[in-house]
């Protein structure tokens, strides 16, 4: 099996059951100021096969017309988009080795048929600040590759509670989720999966 990416860190069960419900409780207010939305590709106008939300001063959006691209308001409801709950901006602080805390942090929710393609996150200022993923509910297949797409791969099984960085030499890597394993957590009433990742977008001054 190819070889994980350098300086990529894969910090398994970081998060115990307790800490995990916590955090959801966040992410349910979260959902309650910020509705779920369903994405559009850029250009086609492709719906994603996820629906997502944010919270923090910016927020990840993509639509057909002006494509990928951070804003400080919900691009439904026009609202701006809730604040960064305490429990994560201290994860970041804990676990992020960088200085200046987080902007945004994109709320995925995949349903059991979900997958997100192999992609870099490469629309924010400062790559110098690592992405930091939390997985919350039903395990993934998460394949991560090279800065090139067509560098050779390596997966692994995410499950609820585990935390992973694209940090330093992994910071542009290729990745992207294969498929949900349905049935595997209990933390969703419903089943699926959230994702949390956690960006530093402007370069601080």
């Amino acid at each position: 099996m190819p070889s994980l990416p350098e300086d990529f860190r894969y910090i398994a069960g970081h998060l115990d059951q307790d800490q995990q419900e916590a955090l959801l409780a966040d992410i349910r207010q979260i959902v309650r100021a910020a509705p779920l939305y369903t994405p559009t590709m850029p250009k086609t106008g492709k719906p994603m096969r996820v629906r997502m939300t944010n919270c923090g001063v910016l927020g990840w959006v993509t639509d057909k017309e002006r494509g990928y691209r951070y804003q400080a308001l919900h691009p439904v409801t026009g609202k701006p988009w809730p604040s960064m709950p305490e429990r994560l901006i201290s994860l970041w602080r804990e676990l992020a080795d960088y200085p200046h805390d987080p902007e945004a942090c994109l709320v995925n929710f995949y349903g059991p048929e979900a997958k997100l393609g192999l992609h870099q996150d490469r629309d924010e200022e400062d790559f110098d600040a690592p992405v930091l993923s939390v997985s919350l509910g039903d395990a993934c297949r998460f394949r991560i590759g090279g800065t090139d797409r067509s560098d050779s791969t390596a997966s692994l099984r995410l499950n609820s509670g585990d935390i992973v960085l694209l940090a330093g030499k992994s910071r542009l890597a290729h990745h992207g989720v294969d498929r949900i394993y349905p049935g595997t957590s209990t933390l969703l009433k419903n089943g699926g999966r959230i994702n949390l990742t956690l960006r530093r977008v402007t370069r601080p001054v």
